[in-house]
C-alpha cells in the first residue's frame, strides 16, 4: 500500500467526535471547572534517542544532575505522626532520612554517617528512633540533626557542630505529601507545583490515607516505566479497551501535566481506523458499556433510556463506597466518581484526584542500574471528618517477575498492571535491537512524554 500523502499539520490534529470535557460537562452544575480546561502545545516532532533509556552515561549525566536537584516525594505525613518516627527514602545511589524531629517539625537528613560515611538507617521504611546513631563506631545526633555524643571525643578536636552535624535537606509538605530536595538552593515547592495547589483545592489529599502500597522492582529504565502510564494510546491494544482514544491531555507549564481518561464512555468515532471493529460496528450501547465495567460489583444490570452507565456506576459508587469508607460522596460529580485523572509532576510523581481510582504513582532508578527500575503504588481513599489518619500498610513488595494479581486487594487492576509490565521488557529489550536511532512519538497523545524530556535535557544542559 502506498502512503498517503499527510494533510494533516503538525500539534493541531486531534480525534473525532465526542470530547472528553464534552462528556464530563454533561454534568451540569457538578463538572468541575479545572477539569473543562484544556491546555494542549505542540512541542515538536523529533524522534527521541535509545540512549536516553539504555546509556550508562546518559544515566550518570542523570544522577548527577537531575535527581539531587529536583523536588520530591519522600513519604507520606501519616508515615511520621510522632516524634521520633523517622522514613527512609533512596533513590539512585541516594540516601535521604526523613524524622518528626518535635511534634511540630518535619526535617530531613542525607542517610550517612558524618564520621566515615556509614549509612546509619540500613533501609528504606519507616522506623523510629530516640537519636540517630552510628552503628559502626556509635557516633550520635539528636533529632534535629545536632551532635549528641562522639565516642572518644579527646581525639577529635577538629570536629564541631559547624562541621559536623547531620547534613540537613530542604523539606517541605504538600497534600500530606513530605517532599524534599537534595539542593539546598532550591526554589520552594509552591514554585514547583505549578497548578497543582489550585486545581487540588476540592480535593484536598492531606485528608486521604493510604489504604494500600505496593512496591514492585521493573525490568525498565525509569522513564520507559513512567512513560507507559502517561498516555492511553495503548489502552485499545494491551488492555482492550475502547476509551483510550479520545483522552484530554494538558500540559501546564514545565513540571506539571495531565491527562483525564473517561471511564465507561468511549467515541466510536475516534476507532475508525483501528482494524478492529468490535467497538465501532456497531458501537456498544450503554447496556453494554456497563456490562464492561469490571472495577466494582454493580446492582444494576440494565441502562434506561435516557440514563448512561457512567451515570449507573457513579450513583452506585456514591452510595456503596460512600457507606464502606464513612465519607458523604453525594457533592462528588461522576468525572470525579469514575475517571481516571492523573497530574503528573516532573520528573517522576502521578497524583490522581479520583475517587474510584485514588492512587499516586511514583517511578525512580534502582539503584546505579541503567534498566531497571522501582515503581509505587498508593491508594489514597478520602478520610472522614471525625478520624485520625490510621498508620499506614507496610508495603506488598514484589519482584521484578513477580505479579501484581499476587496482591489480592487489587482485584481486576492486577491483571491491567501486568499487562504493562510485560510491555515495559518488550520495550527496553526492543530499545537495542532498532535500526531506528530512537522512539517516535504521537503530536497530541504522547506529548507529556516528550514535556519530560525536554525539562529533563534543561537540568542536564
Amino acid at each position: 500500500m502506498k502512503d498517503k500523502k499527510n494533510t494533516l499539520k503538525s500539534g493541531e490534529a486531534r480525534f473525532k467526535g465526542i470530547t472528553t470535557a464534552e462528556v464530563i460537562a454533561r454534568e451540569g452544575d457538578n463538572a468541575p471547572k479545572v477539569l473543562l480546561e484544556e491546555q494542549y502545545q505542540f512541542l515538536g516532532d523529533e524522534d527521541l534517542d535509545f540512549g536516553r533509556y539504555t546509556s550508562k552515561e546518559f544515566f550518570e549525566k542523570e544522577i548527577k544532575s537531575l535527581w539531587p536537584k529536583i523536588w520530591q516525594w519522600a513519604c507520606r505525613e501519616e508515615h511520621i505522626q510522632k516524634t521520633g518516627d523517622t522514613y527512609v527514602y533512596e533513590f539512585g545511589p541516594y540516601s535521604v532520612v526523613v524524622v518528626r524531629s518535635s511534634q511540630k517539625k518535619i526535617q530531613a537528613f542525607l542517610n550517612t554517617c558524618m564520621h566515615r560515611g556509614t549509612k546509619i538507617c540500613p533501609s528504606e521504611g519507616t522506623g523510629y528512633l530516640k537519636k540517630f546513631r552510628c552503628p559502626f563506631h556509635g557516633w550520635s545526633w539528636n533529632l534535629d540533626g545536632s551532635i549528641n555524643n562522639i565516642p572518644g571525643r579527646w581525639d577529635f578536636p577538629h570536629v564541631s557542630e559547624s562541621t559536623h552535624n547531620l547534613q540537613e535537606v530542604k523539606c517541605e509538605v504538600w497534600g500530606g505529601f513530605v517532599f524534599i530536595n537534595l539542593d539546598l538552593k532550591a526554589k520552594p515547592l509552591k514554585n514547583y507545583l505549578e497548578v497543582l495547589p489550585d486545581h487540588f483545592k476540592a480535593w484536598p489529599l492531606e485528608r486521604r490515607h493510604i489504604t494500600i502500597h505496593i512496591q514492585k522492582k521493573l525490568p525498565a529504565n525509569w522513564k520507559a516505566s513512567q512513560e507507559a502510564f502517561l498516555e492511553a494510546y495503548h489502552s485499545y491494544e494491551t488492555h482492550s479497551s475502547p476509551t483510550g482514544a479520545n483522552c484530554q491531555y494538558d500540559i501546564f507549564g514545565n513540571y506539571v501535566t495531565r491527562f483525564i481518561h473517561n471511564i465507561a464512555a468511549y467515541s466510536a468515532s475516534a476507532l475508525n481506523d483501528y482494524q478492529d471493529k468490535r467497538w465501532t460496528n456497531p458501537p456498544q450501547s450503554e447496556t453494554e458499556m456497563l456490562e464492561d465495567f469490571g472495577f466494582v460489583e454493580l446492582n444494576s444490570r440494565e441502562v434506561p433510556k435516557g440514563s448512561t452507565a457512567r451515570e449507573i456506576v457513579a450513583k452506585e459508587l456514591r452510595e456503596s463506597l460512600g457507606k464502606k469508607i464513612g465519607v458523604d460522596l453525594s457533592e462528588h460529580g461522576d468525572s470525579i466518581m469514575l475517571d481516571s485523572i492523573q497530574y503528573h509532576l516532573f520528573p517522576n510523581m502521578f497524583f490522581f484526584p479520583g475517587i474510584n481510582i485514588p492512587m499516586a504513582y511514583r517511578f525512580r532508578p534502582d539503584g546505579n542500574k541503567v534498566e531497571n527500575s522501582i515503581f509505587d503504588i498508593f491508594f489514597l481513599s478520602p478520610l472522614p471528618e471525625d478520624k485520625d489518619h490510621p498508620l499506614p500498610p507496610e508495603p506488598h513488595v514484589l519482584g521484578v517477575d513477580d505479579s501484581y494479581t499476587e496482591v489480592a486487594a487489587l482485584g481486576a487492576l492486577g491483571r491491567i498492571f501486568d499487562e504493562d509490565t510485560t510491555n515495559l521488557r518488550l520495550q527496553q529489550e526492543g530499545f537495542h535491537t532498532s535500526r531506528k536511532s530512537g522512539i517516535t512519538l504521537g503530536n497530541y497523545q504522547e506529548a507529556r512524554i516528550r514535556r519530560i524530556h525536554q525539562t529533563l535535557d534543561e537540568f542536564l544542559s
